[in-house]
């Protein structure tokens, strides 16, 4: 600092690769869309503008820059004016004063003093991309664009100038069909960034109290986490669906059971060893019955003995009732190891006598009688829950973690409704 020039030192504030984190910087190499896809308040409306400000300035006020007609495009006109343009991070505010554009009302643009401009639009009008042209763009929360495919499709008529024409796209992520097109390009390039990774620029209340209600839920990993999270098509669970059955507190409940899902081997290429914690509040009639999954135990890549004690340690962990597992490959080998690690502790075994999705559509059921919660820390197993169509698992693998979890509640809830509806029999 002390062998800068007191001009030097004035531009300092506006030196955006000084102070800039790492998922802000344009990647290197050749591309054609670069991705920001962060969590709220990660940064990402200052990444945008600051790209749009170096593609625009040169050396000096009146020097060309890279680009001179740049699209700024968002969702609506009022969100590409307030939050792309005059927002806190967005571009008159991150613009020294010598380089500041002016807002132009009349024409919708930015207009800087070396020439350059930047159109808004909106993703609602999308024709209104039709016949511009333009040699670089800005692009905002492209996932939650209700017109998204057409208005990218659009776009991409109209970057045509320019011998290098490039597109920034700063969004929270949603399973929509036109983001994962675009990541799955090879002219696409991603950065991704985390809430979290911008602390220092956000309220500190606001940050301990989304990380409290939303940390460790398959909602705060999209939103908080910039993850992005896939659902099966006709899916038998949604994300909404799942995020409104957080609870923070359990009741005292009746019945814990854990359910295990063994894997047909025991070596480093194995499938995961699916094993779920469920508890059950049992007052009233079977349908005012309520279960809460208390957690996910599984482990990956297990040897038989590893397994067995990983099961019986969330047994004991949670003071369960009964240990349930599917012995569909391991047959009786599963009760011999499980006994190896605890002779007393209370086993059922289970055989999965139909496919995967007739045996979770019951229990997909109960979900929506809002019979089901959840604590938080799910996010695996929820992950794979949303990726169970109607045609089976569309994930990686075998869906392990949900196997087990419809073990647990099938047992709790199915079986157990059964059992007290079955009549007595009296003897004569």
């Amino acid at each position: 600092m002390d062998s800068l020039t007191e001009p030097e030192l004035v531009a300092l504030p506006w030196l955006f690769d000084f102070w800039a984190m790492p998922h802000q910087l344009p990647p290197s190499g050749d591309w054609r869309a670069w991705v920001i896809m962060g969590g709220r308040g990660a940064g990402k409306t200052r990444a945008g503008a600051e790209w749009v400000r170096s593609r625009v300035e040169g050396a000096r006020p009146m020097d060309a820059g890279d680009c001179s007609r740049i699209a700024l495009v968002g969702e609506t006109f009022d969100q590409v004016r307030e939050v792309m343009v005059f927002g806190e991070s967005g571009i008159i505010a991150c613009s020294p004063p010598d380089r500041r554009p002016e807002w132009v009302a009349g024409r919708r643009r930015l207009v800087w003093p070396n020439g350059a401009e930047a159109a808004a639009f909106s993703a609602h009008d999308f024709e209104g991309l039709r016949g511009p042209q333009f040699d670089g763009a800005w692009v905002d929360e492209l996932a939650k664009w209700k017109n998204a495919q057409d208005a990218w499709d659009m776009l991409q008529f109209a970057l045509r100038l320019g011998d290098d024409p490039k597109v920034c796209v700063t969004t929270t992520p949603r399973n929509v069909g036109v983001l994962k097109q675009l990541l799955a390009a090879q002219s696409t390039v991603v950065t991704h960034a985390r809430t979290q990774d911008n602390r220092a620029n956000l309220a500190e209340g606001f940050l301990a109290e989304v990380e409290a209600r939303y940390g460790g839920t398959r909602l705060g990993r999209q939103e908080l986490d910039g993850v992005l999270l896939e659902e099966a098509e006709g899916a038998l669970w949604r994300s909404g669906a799942l995020a409104a059955a957080q609870v923070v507190e359990v009741p005292v409940l009746d019945r814990v059971v854990v359910a295990v899902d063994p894997p047909v081997t025991g070596h480093s290429g194995s499938d995961l060893c699916g094993i779920v914690v469920v508890g059950v509040t049992m007052q009233g009639s079977p349908q005012a019955w309520r279960a809460y999954v208390l957690e996910d135990a599984s482990v990956g890549a297990a040897s038989p003995l590893t397994w067995a004690q990983a099961a019986v340690a969330a047994f004991h962990r949670h003071g369960a009732d009964r240990l349930v597992a599917e012995v569909n490959q391991g047959g009786d080998l599963v009760e011999t190891v499980l006994r190896q690690v605890d002779p007393m502790v209370p086993y059922r075994k289970v055989h999965a006598s139909r496919g995967k999705v007739a045996r979770a559509e019951p229990v997909a059921a109960l979900y929506e009688q809002g019979r089901v919660r959840h604590v938080s820390g799910l996010d695996e197993l929820e992950d794979q829950m949303c990726r169970m169509g109607p045609r089976g698992y569309e994930g990686k693998g075998s869906p392990d973690r949900v196997d087990a979890l419809v073990w647990a509640l099938t047992e709790v809830m199915i079986v157990g409704a059964a059992t007290v509806r079955r009549p007595s029999v009296r003897s004569l």
